[in-house]
């Protein structure tokens, strides 16, 4: 191609799990904001279903194959299950198209919360303590046993692979532990009971630019209320309140720093992620979770945080997209989490 011809960006949204809608905002965004001079932007969707769609009118998966196949770069604004778990990275790794955002390997690790849990704790990074329980053995829990493991309540209880909060619950008495349990196992087959930590919510992003360099953005810190835990609800229903960038004691920020290039490296990621931290009231950084395709509204987390550097909206996707065509080493599988 020649160097005048715009970059053909097929961006894929939606998905077929419960971040479906988190999807479709992500993936219009993307769509509308990618600066048409440079970019020829196609649109494809995986409805709730698994079905697809090709410019908003159904189509076979054959038919959504070739369309990806024909891009220059894939943007899949897909976030969760069978998306973001790497399912999308593996789909155009295949079709020899380049990806935006992590490769197969990195996307599925960091999708899974208790992989997360071990890499991290390799790479000397905290983490609250946590049991999990699988379907089986579900049957067998109860307060008293995971406790023993966890610690005291309360509990946060959730699925393994999933996001934007759904199906979590606050446990903070054994007689809710039940009710917790299932809504979390009506999101997946594993599930996660971590003591909840009393401290910040302090977030972080990371950027891969085009030359290679990692850039994290400044802190953001998420102020909960009444769940004590940022939510579902909270977090799409407009009463979220973040303070950007958060007063953090420099060691807190440079430690924080610290752990999400950490991660960043040691699961293999690419092009951007988003790292979610405590810090406790005695100043440790302990690690919530990965997010390696969180939402890209302009008003989404990650965005905002390069906003408020001078980071415009379009400018950050372009980013993405040049970063994912600059040739790469990677090999797409899982990295070794520590030696």
């Amino acid at each position: 191609m020649s160097t005048t011809e715009p970059v053909r960006v097929v961006v894929i949204g939606g998905g077929a799990n419960s971040e479906h809608e988190v999807g479709l905002a992500s993936a219009a965004s993307v769509a509308a904001a990618l600066d048409p001079t440079r970019y020829e932007v196609a649109r494809l969707t995986i409805d709730r279903d698994g079905g697809w769609r090709s410019a908003d009118l159904p189509c076979s998966f054959p038919e959504a194959a070739a369309v990806l196949a024909s891009a220059d770069v894939v943007f899949p604004a897909v976030h969760g299950p069978d998306g973001e778990d790497g399912s999308l990275a593996a789909l155009a790794r295949l079709a020899g198209v380049p990806v935006v955002g992590s490769p197969v390997g990195a996307g599925a690790v960091a999708m899974d919360k208790w992989a997360t849990k071990l890499v991290a704790e390799a790479s000397g990074v905290a983490v609250a303590p946590g049991a999990l329980l699988t379907r089986d053995e579900r049957l067998d829990a109860d307060a008293t046993s995971l406790g023993a493991a966890v610690g005291p309540m309360p509990w946060i209880v959730k699925p393994v692979a999933g996001g934007s909060s759904f199906g979590v619950s606050r446990v903070d008495e054994p007689d809710q532990l039940d009710a917790g349990l299932a809504e979390a196992f009506a999101h997946d087959d594993r599930v996660l009971v971590e003591r909840m930590l009393t401290g910040r919510e302090v977030d972080v992003a990371v950027l891969e630019r085009p030359d290679g360099e990692l850039v994290v953005g400044p802190p953001l810190e998420v102020l909960n209320d009444a769940a004590g835990f940022f939510d579902a609800d909270t977090k799409y229903d407009g009463s979220a309140r973040f303070v950007l960038p958060a007063p953090l004691d420099p060691v807190v920020a440079e430690r924080i720093d610290e752990v999400a290039r950490t991660l960043f490296a040691r699961l293999g990621c690419a092009g951007l992620a988003r790292v979610d931290c405590f810090v406790t009231p005695e100043g440790a950084v302990v690690l919530n979770e990965v997010n390696t395709m969180p939402g890209l509204t302009a008003q989404s987390q990650l965005p905002k945080m390069f906003a408020s550097v001078g980071v415009d909206y379009p400018d950050l996707l372009s980013d993405l997209v040049e970063t994912a065509r600059r040739p790469s080493t990677r090999s797409g599988t899982a990295v070794e989490a520590a030696r």
